[in-house]
C-alpha cells in the first residue's frame, strides 16, 4: 500500500493537488473489482465519491456556463451534458495518465476498451469528489474548469453538443414525413477496439454513412454527415 501511496502523490503533484488526507486520494482509485481480489483491503470502493463527484461537476460546470454563455436553458443543457459524459470524461482521464493507477482486478486490467473507458470516467469522478472533501470548492472547482471545460467553445463551434439523430430525424419528418433508419453497413476490429459503419436511409435511399467505435457514434456521425448534405 506504501507503494500505491506513493505512486498516488506523484499523480496529486501532477494534477495540482496536494491531498491533507491520502487516504481519500487513494480511495478515489479503488475499484470495487480491485477488493473481491485483495480481501485484505480494508476500505471500500470508490462508487460513494463518484457520486458525490459527479454532483460536483455537474454543479460547477452550470455555474461555469450560466455565468459565461448567454443561451436558453435548452441548449445550456445539451451543452453541460457534453461536457459531463463519460466518453469526454474518459479522454480527460486519459490525458492526465488517471488509468495507470487505478486498482483494478486482472480481468478488468485486460478488459475492453469500452470497459476501461467507464472506469476512467467513473475514478475521475470519484477524483472530483476526494478533491472536493479534501481541498474544498474553491480548489475542486479549479481543478474543472482547468480540465473539463477547457473546451467548450470548440464544442459550441462544432456543434458537438447536438444530439444529430434527432435533429435530423425532426428535419426528414418534417421535409418528408418519413422517418429515418439506420443500418449497420460493416463492421470491422476485435471485440475490445471495434469499428462501426452505419448508414442512414431515408425510405430506401442512402443519404450517409458514418463511422465510430459503437453503433451509436457510428449513426451519430452518420446523421451529422447527412444534415449537410440534405439540408445546408
Amino acid at each position: 500500500m506504501e507503494e500505491i501511496i506513493e505512486g498516488l502523490e506523484e499523480f496529486s503533484k501532477k494534477i495540482g493537488v496536494k491531498f491533507k488526507n491520502t487516504d481519500l486520494l487513494v480511495n478515489a482509485f479503488v475499484h470495487r473489482s480491485y477488493l473481491n481480489e485483495n480481501h485484505q483491503i480494508k476500505m471500500e470502493s470508490n462508487e460513494r465519491l463518484e457520486f458525490l463527484g459527479d454532483a460536483v461537476l455537474e454543479l460547477v460546470v452550470t455555474e461555469y456556463l450560466f455565468a459565461g454563455y448567454q443561451k436558453p436553458e435548452g441548449e445550456l443543457t445539451a451543452i453541460r451534458s457534453a461536457l459531463v459524459r463519460g466518453k469526454h470524461l474518459s479522454e480527460i482521464a486519459d490525458e492526465i495518465g488517471l488509468f495507470a493507477y487505478i486498482l483494478l482486478s486482472q480481468g478488468e486490467k485486460n478488459g475492453s476498451e469500452k470497459s476501461k473507458s467507464l472506469i476512467m470516467a467513473n475514478a475521475f469522478e470519484a477524483l472530483v469528489g476526494a478533491i472536493y472533501l479534501d481541498q474544498g470548492y474553491d480548489v475542486v472547482k479549479k481543478f474543472i474548469l482547468d480540465n473539463v471545460v477547457s473546451n467548450t467553445q470548440e464544442i459550441i463551434n462544432s456543434k458537438l453538443y447536438v444530439d444529430a439523430k434527432s435533429e435530423f430525424q425532426e428535419k426528414v419528418q418534417e421535409k418528408f414525413k418519413f422517418t429515418p433508419h439506420y443500418k449497420v453497413l460493416e463492421e470491422s476490429g476485435p471485440d475490445h477496439n471495434k469499428k462501426f459503419v452505419s448508414g442512414v436511409f431515408i425510405d430506401k435511399d442512402l443519404v450517409s454513412r458514418g463511422e465510430g467505435s459503437s453503433k451509436n457514434l457510428a449513426e451519430q456521425d452518420a446523421a451529422r454527415i447527412a444534415l449537410e448534405k440534405v439540408f445546408s
